[in-house]
């Protein structure tokens, strides 16, 4: 048993986690700081603070920051705030993420400019930040949270689409110039799995029933369903890993008939 637990365990490092309010940054953390990391949990909900609240109350080493994604100067906060009190980061999981509907003809300008300021280019903006912190002591691990859409389109959602299957190109994309460094940069693309965002769709009969039957297991994903794979990436067990996708959506883009 000891063994696994030093392959996987994440004792004394620092991880940032956007987008962990609820849901799978949520679980995402969680799984984190089990696993012996502290972990910095940023969104721009005020959640936020309860949910870092109840993780305290069972002895993890939470910390809370709120940021709003579309401002730069916020995340240039974000980073400063890490610089100072902790001195260096080991772990980044760009998960935060927002999607908004609508008829491709009719795409606001507003929403698709939002979608791409969260999905792609604070992703990018963390990464560059974080990454010349993670080249000083020549070691990191940057994941970032794409989507089984970054492989296959759906129906009136450009934006989140593009901007997903952009964030699964600059994983490779870094992973290649940050290698040297001993950085290594992965994805993880969730098929449809029950959250906030998904709500709509799970409290239909029809669409939930459709979603479950397109999967190989039969059922919608769990947030916690993403802890293993989280901690496999982000652990040492997984130090010759990087510039791959994995998608955790119960066989969904694999499934022929």
């Amino acid at each position: 048993m000891k063994y696994l637990e030093d392959l996987f365990s994440l004792d004394e490092k620092i991880a940032v986690v956007t987008g962990a309010a609820q849901g799978n940054g949520k679980a995402i953390s969680e799984a984190l700081l089990k696993a012996g990391a502290k972990v910095i949990m940023v969104d721009i909900n005020k959640k936020i603070i309860q949910t870092v609240k109840n993780l305290k109350s069972k002895k993890l080493l939470a910390y809370d920051f709120s940021c709003d994604l579309t401002e730069p100067k916020e995340i240039e906060e974000l980073v400063d705030y890490v610089k100072e009190k902790f001195g260096k980061i080991d772990i980044l999981i760009n998960n935060a993420g927002v999607t908004f509907v609508h008829e491709s003809l009719q795409y606001p300008d507003e929403d698709w400019e939002k979608t791409y300021k969260v999905n792609l280019k604070a992703p990018f903006l963390l990464s560059r930040e974080f990454g010349k912190m993670m080249v000083m002591k020549k070691s990191g691990v940057i994941i970032n949270i794409t989507s089984l859409n970054a492989e296959l389109a759906f129906p009136n959602n450009p934006a989140y689409v593009s901007f997903k299957g952009g964030l699964k190109q600059l994983s490779k994309s870094l992973a290649l110039d940050f290698g040297k460094y001993g950085i290594r940069v992965n994805s993880i693309g969730p098929g449809y799995f029950k959250t906030a965002m998904t709500q709509k769709s799970w409290n239909s009969p029809r669409k939930r029933k459709e979603r479950e039957k397109r999967t190989m297991l039969g059922r919608w994903g769990q947030p916690k369903d993403l802890a293993g794979i989280v901690i496999f990436l982000a652990s040492d067990s997984s130090s010759y890993i990087t510039g791959q996708d994995i998608y955790v959506d119960g066989g969904w883009i694999s499934k022929g008939l």
